[in-house]
């Protein structure tokens, strides 16, 4: 008897719940109350459960009906989303949109993004890998739709990539660390005497950026959490993006250090989009994309220097240096 409940029994029960009354759930279903009534004792014949108390006035649920009302309503859910999904399904959008995504890339954007999507297209399931730069293998091999990566990854001809926005990318150590008591560029000698701590596996990364990596003791930390704590512990030094420090550096937690081969403020990084040319993204895919780019990251705060660059300090000892214009006139110059 319970493969002959039918999903108009089910709205006709949840209207009657909801309104309080046969007749009150009749008008909202544009049918007589006596319908609703008959539907009604059906449904409880075929549950073999009564739903209703109607020895007073107006029906009350019984606890039986209170317990079935909440699987009722679940089932309508379900059954209005495989509608809705199958609507869009006829439409082109993606069933499901699979994201691989960097973990360099800020994440205050990346949910955002992913939480306007969510009321965008409710019918369409999301899934995430996120990565330590190996991001762009789950794209070729097809089994992520789009990836987020940063400029330093390899992407083949088979993919195209499109620009998002930008990160900074700083070098870091603990207070406690040798190098923070360096002033000015450190050389790239001086760091080869320490550990570099690196979420990236080399394989990963293009040539243009292996030169950066070129120091003899390197841990690799798979994790970017780890990476941090190891930073904060003094174990060595390493580059993050600026928006994850910047509160380790206000609290003194972490010491920016300049490094000979970055420019000031370090490197600025582009983050692109990519997917396979023979292979763009749908509806879903494309929107989720374009939301990325409109995204700006939080303005990023300058961190303060630790020392004042080499030609303003000489310009400062020169102007030092001067006579002022009162000391001028009293010599009389």
């Amino acid at each position: 008897m319970l493969d002959g409940v039918s999903l108009d029994q089910l709205r006709t029960f949840i209207a009657a719940a909801d309104e309080g009354s046969f007749s009150a759930a009749g008008r909202r279903l544009h049918r007589a109350q006596s319908v609703v009534s008959q539907t009604m004792a059906n449904l409880e014949g075929q549950l073999g459960v009564k739903l209703f108390d109607r020895s007073g006035h107006l029906p009350v649920l019984t606890d039986q009906g209170r317990a079935l009302l909440a699987d009722a309503r679940t089932v309508a859910c379900d059954i209005d989303l495989l509608k809705a999904r199958a609507k869009t399904l006829a439409g082109g959008l993606e069933p499901e949109l699979s994201v691989a995504v960097d973990v360099m890339f800020p994440d205050a954007i990346f949910t955002a993004a992913v939480a306007d999507f969510q009321k965008q297209f409710p019918a369409t399931l999301l899934r995430f890998d996120i990565e330590s730069s190996a991001v762009v293998e789950p794209v070729l091999e097809g089994r992520c739709a789009v990836g987020v990566v940063g400029e330093w990854a390899q992407a083949p001809p088979q993919l195209t990539h499109e620009p998002l926005l930008t990160i900074r990318v700083t070098t870091v150590v603990s207070p406690k660390h040798p190098l923070a008591a360096r002033r000015g560029a450190i050389p790239v000698a001086v760091l080869a005497q320490h550990i570099q701590l690196s979420h990236i596996d080399p394989s990963n990364i293009s040539r243009s950026f292996a030169a950066r990596l070129q120091v003899p003791r390197v841990w690799r930390l798979a994790h970017l959490g780890a990476k941090l704590a190891f930073l904060r512990a003094g174990f060595g030094f390493g580059g993050l993006p600026l928006h994850m420090v910047e509160a380790d550096l206000a609290s003194g937690a972490l010491v920016e250090i300049a490094t000979e081969d970055a420019p000031p403020g370090g490197h600025v990084i582009a983050m692109w989009a990519v997917y396979r040319t023979d292979s763009p993204p749908g509806p879903a895919g494309r929107w989720f994309i374009d939301r990325l780019k409109q995204a700006h990251a939080p303005p990023l705060k300058q961190a303060p220097s630790r020392s004042p660059p080499a030609s303003n300090a000489a310009a400062a000892r020169r102007r030092s240096s001067k006579p002022s214009r009162a000391a001028k006139r009293k010599r009389g110059v």
